[in-house]
């Protein structure tokens, strides 16, 4: 019976691994700040994540410890502290968001897509910048 159970066991025989993907998975979206992955997984990463941000906001030294608890990456953790948490400064919580892609084809898993809310259209916007930037130089230079 799983009274009381309110977490997915998401196909894993042991707690231990369960952390360890949960780490995993966090230092990938904090490096690429979207990921795919299935619903299930990016619902347990979001319960996962959202905390360590909060945690990143405060910016003292218990609070990186207590993010280095969970994460042992520290170049995540210092990425965490200074490029993430300071763009949601003035943001009470819903830092990430899980948008649903259909079944994959093989084993009809439903897929999702977990991002960081404001930090993917800014980096998107960045990317298209320099996209035009560089047109113009290669456009000027054959000329």
């Amino acid at each position: 019976m799983r009274h009381l159970s309110s977490k997915r066991r998401l196909g894993l025989s042991s707690r231990s691994h369960k952390k360890a993907m949960m780490s995993s998975m966090t230092v990938s979206l904090i490096k690429h700040k979207r990921i795919k992955t299935t619903h299930a997984r990016a619902m347990e990463l979001r319960r996962f994540v959202e905390p360590l941000i909060t945690f990143a906001k405060r910016g003292d030294l218990h609070a990186r410890r207590q993010v280095l608890r969970k994460i042992q990456h520290k170049e995540t953790v210092a990425a965490l502290f200074n490029e993430v948490a300071p763009a949601y400064a003035n943001r009470p919580g819903g830092y990430t968001r899980v948008l649903k892609l259909g079944f994959r084809d093989n084993d009809r898993a439903e897929v999702s897509i977990i991002e960081l809310v404001d930090l993917v259209t800014v980096q998107e916007k960045k990317k298209k910048s320099k996209e035009k930037k560089s047109k113009e130089k290669d456009t000027g230079q054959s000329e």
